[in-house]
């Protein structure tokens, strides 16, 4: 009886050892990052039309944020910070391009530079500023990989294990070459990558920004034909139906995390790199979207699913930025943030609450100066609550003016309160020049 009683001991301490461990393994990423979206054109945002699914599922899974941001509505500087979790004019990758011309140089000694020398140059930023993937590697041992939109080299400047784009500027390497082909042309190099992680008993972290629903707007006949008739423009017709696509990726995925049964220990978030309003001619953006100063392309849902640890909820009421991607994911593996982040934690419910503002920069799509922010800037904005301010930068916007918009009940800015609201505007500006001051 005696030795019964034993053997029961061991093996039930064996088996709490096991579930400590298992307990504390440290949980998977997975950064979900569409490209080229309105906040506006999800299901579980509203939109009428077009079907998205498999992200209404993960929003109804996750803390969903519907007053999510980013920081610049231009992708290069976008990603740089979900990445780093630095604002553009920290990590200094404040454009898509770099400048592309020298004082003094000739046109034709611009163009051999600037398609070899200048964009490797630019690259510095990268090697310089704080990743992901290189922090989660380095402290926790994680293994990384990367798909989809990089403008920043090759995968491995990012802190990648692996990846797909070679980054090699004479064959194609500006933003993504191959790492391009992810989601439009299957999904088996980011399951492979899963597969492998598994089977080595290593947390992963994975990168999937593909070119989805980016343009060319190419999609799949059986897709396109849901839309047709809905819209008399086919240029809108096959935007919806990409962002369908994109929708149908993300659920592959995600039913793949399922089927490999890391799900339950994986962290998913989705970001937008920057907006997008579809014109009703072309496949081109609107004004008011994509590059701009408004909600139109900087404004997007964020969405944190951890299950067990994050608690589902559509939050229409507090601020988000991508800036908290980064510290969010720091905090949950136990590693802490580094003191130039500004981000919160999203999943401190008490901070995300007490958080007053939220702050971005937008900034010129060919950069000015390889190493002078400030050169590049068009605009500074800042969300208190309820109210917008954004403010223009007078060198390279002399002709802007203010504009303060009451975004909660006016979320398309159409009603400019700058002149109604003087103190509102001086209490905002004051904010806006403590964050990044005004030169």
């Amino acid at each position: 009886m005696h030795f019964y009683h034993c053997y029961r001991s061991i093996l039930l301490a064996i088996c709490l050892c096991g579930w400590a461990v298992a307990a504390d393994a440290p949980p998977n990423v997975v950064l979900i990052l569409s490209d080229d979206q309105a906040w506006t054109d999800y299901g579980f945002m509203g939109h009428k039309t077009i079907q998205t699914p498999s992200l209404d599922r993960l929003a109804r899974e996750s803390l969903t944020f519907t007053r999510g941001y980013v920081p610049d509505s231009l992708c290069r500087p976008s990603l740089a910070t979900i990445i780093s979790g630095l604002y553009p004019h920290q990590h200094g990758i404040v454009g898509n391009d770099p400048p592309q011309q020298a004082p003094g140089e000739t046109s034709a000694a611009t163009d051999q530079r600037y398609q070899t020398g200048t964009r490797n140059d630019f690259l510095q930023h990268v090697d310089r500023m704080p990743k992901l993937a290189e922090i989660l590697s380095r402290e926790k041992g994680y293994v990384s990989h990367q798909s989809g939109k990089w403008w920043e080299g090759n995968y491995a400047r990012g802190g990648f294990d692996e990846g797909m784009t070679h980054g090699d500027i004479t064959r194609g390497g500006r933003h993504g070459d191959v790492g391009l082909s992810i989601g439009r042309q299957g999904m088996e190099p980011v399951f492979d990558f899963v597969r492998r992680a598994k089977a080595d008993d290593k947390p992963f972290f994975v990168w999937y920004a593909p070119f989805l629903p980016h343009t060319p707007h190419t999609p799949p006949k059986r897709i396109l034909a849901k839309y047709r008739d809905k819209t008399p423009s086919l240029p809108i017709a096959k935007y919806w139906a990409m962002c369908e696509w994109f929708d149908e990726t993300c659920g592959q995925l995600l039913d793949f995390l399922e089927e490999e049964k890391v799900a339950d220990n994986t962290i998913v978030i989705y970001v937008c790199d920057n907006g997008w309003i579809n014109q009703e001619e072309a496949s081109k953006y609107a004004p008011r979207s994509k590059r701009s100063q408004y909600d139109g392309g900087t404004r997007t849902p964020i969405m944190v699913r951890w299950p067990g640890h994050a608690t589902p909820e559509i939050n229409t009421t507090d601020l988000a930025s991508s800036i908290d991607i980064v510290p969010t994911v720091l905090a949950a593996v136990g590693i802490e943030k580094l003191p130039e982040m500004a981000g919160l934690n999203l999943l401190d419910s008490q901070a995300v609450a007490a958080r007053d503002a939220i702050y971005g920069e937008i900034l010129e799509h060919d950069i000015r100066a390889m190493d002078d922010p400030v050169a590049s800037l068009r605009f500074r904005w800042v969300i208190d609550g309820p109210w917008k301010l954004i403010v223009p930068y007078a060198p390279n916007e002399p002709k802007a003016k203010i504009e303060l918009f009451h975004i909660v009940s006016d979320p398309m800015e159409e009603a400019n309160m700058a002149a109604k609201e003087p103190e509102v505007v001086k209490r905002l500006k004051a904010k806006l020049d403590a964050w990044w001051p005004a030169p």
